[in-house]
């Protein structure tokens, strides 16, 4: 199965100004989608979309094609399903590949399991379902837990219940943003219904468990932190680990 990586990097950001190029233990944010990418076994080809060059030529240093983004395509109104589509056709159209199916990548997930993009895509391969995402409990975030306003300071219960241990808790998920799959024909869908942004999902929509710190989607500052306070822990344990090998 030819497998396109598709990495979407653009340059604008609501919630953080140029997030893609921000630093993280000396690295800018989106270098790491590219290792995460490079290193997933079941990618057959990778672009990156980007309406940024510098993003661009980073991605040209890692030997990554790179596709410049239309200016209509890299709006915050512009559907990632467009986006997709975009640059599908555009590799498509500069060789004889075809792509079986595509594996959307944000540049903004420093943090990504490699292994949630093998796995999305074994799925998606085995079942001939038409989209996989990564998926993370949602855990004290629950509905369950959850309160709304019914005036200026009374509140009641989003979901009347009685439940207070966690282990109560029926086991929900919400997708991470680590990876999402999708077969060629459920991308062809979604161009035919271009005023649903999530057509390309398909019908036969699947998912793959991450476990909490797996995926670390960066869209505001201390996301930022949080990410970089998980890669300096792997860093340290990775670090360990090579020291009592050596001793």
């Amino acid at each position: 199965m030819n497998t396109l990586g598709i990495i979407l990097a653009r340059a604008g950001s609501v919630g953080l100004k140029d997030k893609h190029l921000l630093p993280i233990l000396g690295r800018p944010m989106v270098e790491y989608t590219f290792l995460h990418a490079l290193a997933a076994k079941s990618l057959t080809r990778v672009v990156v979309s980007s309406d940024c060059a510098t993003v661009r030529k980073l991605a040209e240093r890692c030997f990554i094609e790179t596709i410049a983004r239309p200016p209509e395509l890299a709006t915050s109104e512009a559907s990632v399903q467009d986006a997709l589509l975009h640059a599908m056709h555009t590799v498509e159209s500069r060789s004889a590949f075809r792509a079986d199916a595509i594996v959307l990548l944000y540049g903004n997930v420093p943090v990504r399991k490699v292994e949630l993009i093998d796995r999305a895509v074994e799925l998606l391969q085995t079942s001939g379902c038409d989209s996989v995402r990564s998926m993370t409990p949602v855990g004290k975030w629950h509905p369950s837990w959850m309160l709304r306003f019914a005036d200026e300071t009374r509140v009641i219960s989003l979901q009347p219940n009685s439940i207070d241990r966690r282990q109560d808790l029926e086991p929900l998920y919400l997708h991470d943003g680590g990876v999402v799959a999708a077969s060629r024909a459920s991308m062809l869908r979604g161009e035919a219904n271009p005023r649903d942004p999530h057509a390309f999902f398909g019908v036969d929509r699947r998912g793959v468990r991450a476990e909490p710190g797996d995926v670390v989607e960066v869209d505001q500052l201390r996301d930022l932190y949080w990410a970089e306070a998980v890669l300096r822990e792997r860093q340290q344990a990775t670090a360990g680990a090579a020291v009592r090998m050596a001793s």
